[in-house]
């Protein structure tokens, strides 16, 4: 039977962004399926107020590149668009600790500390990365935190995938000896996470996703997939059905594909979401670990917004500077562009506790204490020029379990360990070091404070390698358990807390499953 493709991806984020280039070098036929949009430099929202152009709700008509997705025990913020979370993330690219990869279901599948180092630095070369060359006052503020901690050599400047040459000057492609892009230079406005709109973030589709449109791998963008279907009815062996219908349109016309394989990359909400679904239909055979083992990198998200009417902490990119505050913890400064102001209305003074009535009390002990405080942060001084966002990641372990409800939804369950959870105290000590040093008073997003419920923007796990179907839905070369020319491919293959941002690890383990695939 002639097939339409060699293989179909399902997504075109970190994962997909790599099989598609890969998989294309290797002579491979390749359809790369997206949900969310196209984005050139124009199109993204100058601030985040413009709400249809940064959020991703298909009901309400907003096609932009983030999506908030509430669960019983966590919110989650991800990014949807041609290159996934790449248009959204914060360009920042640590590579994780010895704890990540001798803990969780795959550390004894291989020695990964030593197999991945050279496709860490693939993935590195690859992304552009470089250390972000200057610290604003955000970022200052942090490493006099760090002294304050006698913690100074573990401040960093951290590699992020950004091209910093004369801010603003366009020039050929600085990467791939001009045979990718032209690039501009960075002029640290802050605006990386609402999208680029000066061609300084290296997106996927300026490197990954760029060269495998020129090697011949197609892009089907504003679309969905519905089904996957083995043609033999088996293992499929003898190739799939891919159903997909349009993201974008009223009327979701549909259509079908073949291909020899299929490799998943929708992101963890994608990804165990379609695959949950098919266990039940088309693909019984999937193990029952899938869903088991979701993580959030154990994250607190709490803003501190200074009264210093001098300091101007929207200036840098996303994430300009780190701290590693113990050896299982690790902080960030995070910023938003000047103007980029909605998230003051979601955020409430920070409260943690127990039960709503404990965190509401605390809440409205801090308005009493500080009411002019809060009086400025809220309705006179610009949210994003006078607020850091302190984004605190650990390495220690607790797991959540995907399954779908009676109306074919995500819904969320304890796996191991303690629900996650906004009331860590190391974080909330940090939280009150840095605000003393910037004259400032913190806010957290307003279901933490309300609902206890943490936020997390690196939701990891779901499809974790193992040596059998019993302790992983995929083997140690992403191959899926059960099915011939199968992959898993993104966050949810991710198989232990890593502790920082997930993006590289994502990559550099895409590289290695590609290299491994004949």
């Amino acid at each position: 039977m002639q097939l339409d493709y060699d293989y179909i991806i399902i997504g075109s984020g970190f994962g997909g962004s790599v099989s598609a280039l890969r998989l294309s070098e290797k002579g491979y036929r390749v359809l790369v399926v997206e949900k969310g949009k196209w984005y050139d430099a124009k199109d993204f929202a100058k601030s985040n107020w413009n709400l249809r152009k940064w959020l991703w709700i298909p009901a309400l008509r907003f096609f932009g590149i983030m999506k908030m997705s509430i669960f019983r025990h966590v919110v989650v913020v991800s990014g949807t668009g041609v290159g996934g979370g790449s248009l959204v993330y914060a360009n920042t690219l640590p590579i994780p600790k010895s704890n990540f990869y001798k803990s969780g279901s795959w550390a004894e599948l291989e020695d990964w500390e030593n197999t991945l180092k050279p496709y860490y630095q693939r993935a590195l070369k690859m992304l552009g990365a470089t250390k972000n060359p200057i610290l604003f006052d955000g970022d200052i503020a942090l490493r006099k935190l760090a002294k304050e901690l006698n913690r100074e050599d573990q401040f960093e400047h951290p590699d992020v995938a950004v091209f910093f040459g004369e801010p603003n000057k366009k020039v050929a492609d600085p990467y791939f000896k001009g045979s990718g892009p032209d690039r501009s230079g960075c002029n640290f406005c802050g605006g990386c996470m609402t999208g680029c709109r000066h061609n300084a973030k290296n997106t996927l589709d300026k490197n990954y996703l760029y060269f495998a449109q020129k090697s011949g791998a197609e892009i089907l963008a504003e679309n969905e997939v519905v089904n996957v279907r083995p043609l033999d009815g088996k293992d499929g062996a003898t190739g799939y059905e891919i159903s997909v219908r349009s993201s974008t349109r009223f009327l979701k016309k549909r259509q079908s594909f073949t291909s020899k394989g299929v490799v998943f990359s929708g992101g963890v909400l994608g990804t165990i979401k379609l695959l949950l679904k098919l266990k039940k239909t088309t693909l019984p055979f999937l193990s029952d670990k899938l869903g088991e083992d979701i993580r959030t990198n154990n994250e607190t998200l709490i803003s501190v917004s200074s009264l210093d009417k001098k300091m101007d902490l929207s200036k840098g990119v996303a994430i300009g500077s780190l701290l590693h505050t113990d050896e299982n913890s690790h902080l960030e400064i995070v910023r938003y562009s000047r103007g980029s102001d909605f998230w003051r209305l979601l955020h409430l003074p920070l409260a943690t506790g127990k039960n709503i009535f404990i965190r509401l009390f605390k809440m409205s002990k801090r308005i009493v204490s500080r009411p002019a405080a809060y009086f400025k942060i809220y309705l006179l001084n610009g949210w994003s020029k006078s607020t850091s966002v302190l984004l605190f990641m650990q390495t220690l372990d607790s797991t959540l379990k995907f399954k779908t409800n009676i109306f074919g939804r995500l819904a969320t369950t304890v796996n191991t360990g303690k629900k996650p959870t906004p009331d860590i105290p190391e974080s909330l000590e940090l939280v009150d070091k840095y605000s003393q040093l910037i004259n400032g008073v913190p806010t957290s997003f307003a279901l933490e404070t309300l609902a206890g419920i943490p936020s997390t923007a690196h939701i990891l796990g779901g499809a974790v390698m193992g040596k059998d179907p019993s302790t992983g839905v995929i083997n140690k070369n992403n191959e899926v358990f059960g099915y011939q020319n199968m992959l898993i491919i993104d966050g949810s293959m991710i198989s232990a807390n890593p502790g920082v941002n997930p993006s590289l690890s994502i990559t550099a383990i895409a590289e290695r499953a590609m290299q491994e695939l004949v």
